[in-house]
């Protein structure tokens, strides 16, 4: 058998299962699984996968494996049977009669994961959302285990199944989550052309799930966020500001995570969350430098980025932030593999290694809105010099027999009205 027995605690017992057709690693996949599974409260006692040309139709694995699943599951208890990939109705309820054992794929498990993890009245929504866009094609022999509200006489035609019944239900309330969340996009949108309009700087970060993000908005704001080392462990975007070494005030945003073949159904219930990287001004793509699949982590942040941007063009400074150099190894060799045109920062969040430099590359990548200049302020214009103190930083000041003399660091369409003072 094609297995591995894993965790033998008593806990609800999961094997996964998955078929390689040689569009993905499967091997890495399946760890990954793994992972989910175990963020997701499950103990997994086996793994199998059946190298195939294309996944059985009627039984996702072929006939001979499924018999070996239906026999490892009697002999281990295993209460959950998790595929590596998404499985149609049919599929379900055929693994489910041969084996005698509930069945969810990849999908359900992460839409279950989301869930559990939503805490914003948005990202319940986004998540709710999901569900239901997934559960919709789904129903079909469920109808009599989902409720309906609403409806009464007249209100259905002649015949209506109660399965009709529950698909007319559920497209109502997708249409109903639509509607919220675009009230959540519209004040979304007001802020950001608040922060535009005020010229507050916003740094994104995104990255692959589990690669530190929170740890690093922690480290550089003191944020509160939720850091747990599990996949998702936080899904609310959160905003604080960031001082940079020159004084300057920016808003640093911290994203959703990302995960490969990540559904298709969260990526557009997220949008909006995840659209937060689109009004940056930079945006810091944080990897675990200590994990083999690295590249493949940046590469499909950076792939699920571009879905996001017009064109599928990303249009702002990205840094790659490799995090958890305190334990990774090579890494000045991975940096080296992107060239110079693209700004890398090895860091440890954890232990704060780095962090100077990641602020550095942040405000060197930043639009020039500021700029560092002596001046010599006549005493008769004296409210100048209080406007420098107040939005400004000042390096020296002094008075001299000729006026106020400064050295300070401030914005430059300031500094445009004041150029004649500019020594």
């Amino acid at each position: 058998m094609d297995f591995d027995l894993i965790n033998e605690e008593k806990a609800e017992r999961a094997l996964l299962i998955a078929v390689d057709t040689g569009d993905y690693d499967s091997d890495v996949s399946i760890v990954e699984l793994c992972e989910l599974a175990k963020t997701a409260g499950a103990d997994v006692v086996g793994e199998m996968i059946q190298k195939r040309d294309t996944v059985e139709a009627g039984t996702y694995v072929g006939k001979g494996r499924l018999e070996e699943i239906a026999e490892f599951c009697e002999n281990n208890e295993v209460d959950l049977i998790i595929a590596d990939g998404e499985l149609s109705p049919v599929q379900v309820r055929n693994i489910e009669d041969k084996t005698n054992t509930r069945v969810v794929d990849r999908t359900t498990l992460i839409l279950d994961i989301f869930a559990g993890r939503a805490r914003s009245k948005e990202g319940k929504l986004q998540v709710e959302l999901a569900q239901l866009k997934y559960s919709l094609p789904r129903l079909t022999g469920k109808g009599a285990s989902l409720s309906r509200l609403g409806g009464g006489i007249g209100t259905r035609g002649p015949g209506e199944t109660k399965l009709e019944s529950d698909k007319r239900h559920i497209r109502r309330k997708i249409q109903y989550i639509r509607d919220e969340l675009d009230e959540v996009d519209r004040r979304r949108n007001m802020q950001h052309k608040r922060r535009k309009k005020n010229g507050v700087s916003v740094v994104a970060i995104v990255g692959y799930t589990n690669a530190g993000k929170s740890t690093l908005m922690n480290r550089l704001t003191d944020a509160g966020v939720l850091q747990e080392d599990k996949l998702f462990a936080t899904l609310d975007p959160t905003a604080r500001k960031l001082y940079l070494p020159d004084g300057q005030q920016v808003m640093i945003v911290d994203t959703v995570g990302f995960i490969s073949r990540l559904p298709h159904q969260l990526v557009d219930a997220f949008r909006s969350t995840l659209e937060e990287a689109t009004y940056a001004d930079v945006i810091l793509n944080v990897c675990d430098a200590s994990s083999e699949e690295w590249l493949n982590h940046i590469n499909t942040t950076n792939d699920i980025l571009k879905s996001l941007f017009k064109d599928g063009v990303i249009n702002v400074p990205v840094i790659n932030v490799f995090n958890k150099c305190d334990v990774a190894q090579d890494i000045e060799n991975r940096i080296f593999f992107f060239g110079e045109d693209t700004p890398c920062v090895k860091i440890s969040a954890k232990t704060g290694e780095g962090i100077d430099s990641l602020l550095l590359a942040i405000q060197n990548a930043l639009p020039k809105t500021r700029k560092r200049v002596k001046v010599l302020i006549p005493f008769s214009d004296g409210g100048v010099g209080n406007q420098l103190r107040l939005d400004g930083i000042v390096h020296f000041e002094e008075y001299t027999a000729d006026g106020l003399l400064m050295e300070v660091t401030a914005d430059i369409s300031y500094l445009d009205t004041i150029k004649d003072y500019i020594i």
